[in-house]
């Protein structure tokens, strides 16, 4: 997912184009559409459509038409109509698919307001000027927040971005409640010289625009690929079995994470065929109640009332089959008969996955075994001599003695004092 600029460096380490997501190649930016419909020609007579989307910062998209007939592709940085002055952004989509994302969006291509102009692409002057404003963007944020904290103001500003030719800087901020800051942007107006214009976000898009890793290890998904936010409720977990617990559906907007609305389709199909778990079952034995549920394998254990110790698995089947007879007000006799055909023989069948030794190695050890002497001896005609199989006598045992052996001098070694 990087372009040749953001390739590794020296020694495997991340080189990185420090363009913050505007580099040319349009390859480290958030929110990149993959155009399906790019090796498709236009039927004869068929003009390309003058619609172009174009990327600002932190996936800030906007629409614009080229009425110029710019050959633009797609990476080109380009200068665009703003409100006052022009902005500078860059083009991530061009072609048919724009049209259709400008449908999904309910945004129309006659809209003057809503959808503005492309004057140029732009020069080297434009992209200094651009790059220049974007340093100052750090800084500014530190001293905005400083600001708003001595002013004591309940809201977070989150974010700034300057306008292309640097006329206007957009300050995003976060707030629970309505915050009076006509006080504030005098100050900003005083200290910054420059046009100052307020925008709230919601924590959602707070998240979107700043970017981060989940708790799932990946990038979020808001950032990345996600543009709609749908609400998310408490529910969605309780169909999912989750536990309830804040610290854990909980994202980095402080929001219910929107990764619980992607399967909750598929289980709410799945719990059709699932009675409701506060129905008892009444056998004349007791009255039983459903303590667990396993969704997928469609498995549902049950309890008597007074021995919640013993459960007892059914499959939905059973169990609608044992409701509808309470209905009729016919009793079964027990839930161990129904039970007893789901009886499993699971045995624990360990394989070796990653082609070592086996698992259970360690559980017995190896017995010693001593090394026997497999030497043959041999005549002095070189013929081995035949092995005969004697009894072997016991060895006595050796008294330990103070005294130790003393060696046999060899008589191949001369002591050189002799030669003297």
């Amino acid at each position: 997912m990087s372009c040749n600029s953001c390739s590794t460096g020296k020694g495997g380490q991340p080189k990185g184009c420090k363009n913050n997501g505007t580099c040319g190649t349009d390859s480290c930016n958030k929110l990149t559409v993959f155009d399906w419909l790019a090796n498709m020609s236009l039927p004869q007579g068929e003009e390309p459509f003058i619609g172009v989307e174009v990327r600002f910062k932190n996936g800030r998209k906007e629409y614009y038409k080229n009425t110029e007939n710019l050959t633009l592709s797609i990476g080109d940085v380009v200068a665009t109509q703003a409100p006052s002055g022009h902005d500078i952004g860059m083009v991530t989509l061009t072609g048919e698919l724009v049209r259709v994302q400008m449908k999904r969006k309910h945004v129309k291509i006659d809209d003057e307001e809503a959808v503005l102009k492309i004057y140029r692409k732009a020069s080297q002057r434009d992209i200094d000027i651009w790059s220049e404003a974007r340093d100052k963007e750090e800084p500014m944020k530190v001293k905005a927040r400083q600001f708003a904290i001595d002013l004591k103001l309940h809201m977070k500003i989150s974010d700034i971005e300057y306008q292309g030719d640097g006329s206007k800087a957009t300050f995003y901020y976060t707030a629970e409640e309505r915050v009076d800051f006509r006080e504030l942007i005098k100050l900003f107006a005083k200290e910054f010289r420059t046009r100052i214009e307020m925008k709230q976000v919601g924590f959602r898009q707070e998240a979107a625009r700043l970017g981060g890793i989940g708790s799932c290890g990946r990038e979020l998904c808001c950032s990345t690929w996600l543009t709609d936010f749908r609400s998310v409720s408490t529910s969605a977990a309780r169909y999912q079995q989750l536990s309830l617990n804040p610290l854990k559906l909980a994202g980095q907007c402080g929001k219910l994470k929107c990764c619980l609305n992607y399967e909750l389709d598929s289980y709410l199909d799945a719990l059709k065929d699932f009675p409701k778990t506060d129905i008892k079952l009444y056998t004349e034995k007791g009255a039983a109640v459903c303590q667990k549920t396993d969704i997928f394998r469609g498995h549902m254990w049950f309890a008597y009332e007074g021995e919640w110790m013993n459960w007892h698995k059914l499959t939905t089947d059973q169990a609608n089959e044992i409701i509808a007879l309470n209905k009729n007000k016919q009793k079964v006799a027990s839930l161990e008969e129904y039970a007893a055909e789901h009886v499993e023989d699971v045995k624990s069948d360990f394989g070796n996955v990653v082609g070592q030794d086996s698992l259970t190695r360690f559980d017995s050890p190896k017995r010693k075994t001593k090394r026997k002497n497999t030497k043959s001896k041999t005549k002095k005609t070189g013929q081995p001599q035949q092995k005969i199989d004697q009894p072997v006598a016991q060895a006595k045992p050796v008294e330990k003695t103070a005294q130790k052996k003393r060696r046999k001098p060899n008589p191949k070694k001369s002591n050189p004092n002799d030669a003297k």
